[in-house]
């Protein structure tokens, strides 16, 4: 009977896991945000929970944010510079989209 529960909250604790995955935007992977960041865990990059939370409260972050994205840059999360995403500024929409998308997770 134990061990019938260990296999069940086993299950349900990879369905999490599976879950949380499952709420990385589709836009995210497109933009090939997930070869540096995780929702919740640093990788290369801050998580995207981690950005959230720094600039929770911050009426000036989403713009920051876009800026940060489209041109790329260093010096905020460490040494590993961020490469630009829109240099020449056709996907200003999408960026905003996964901006709003981040800043929504602030706890």
């Amino acid at each position: 009977m134990k061990s019938i529960f260990a296999c069940m909250a086993a299950a349900g604790l990879t369905v999490a896991g599976s879950a949380l995955a499952a709420d990385m935007p589709e836009l995210a992977k497109k933009m090939n945000c997930t070869a540096c960041h995780a929702m919740d865990k640093k990788r290369l990059g801050p998580s995207f929970q981690e950005v959230a939370n720094k600039y929770k409260g911050d009426a000036a972050a989403a713009g920051k944010l876009q800026t940060k994205i489209s041109k790329g840059g260093s010096g905020s999360w460490g040494t590993m510079p961020m490469p630009a995403n829109d240099a020449a500024g056709t996907k200003q929409a999408e960026i905003k989209e996964l901006v709003a998308f981040i800043l929504g997770l602030a706890r």
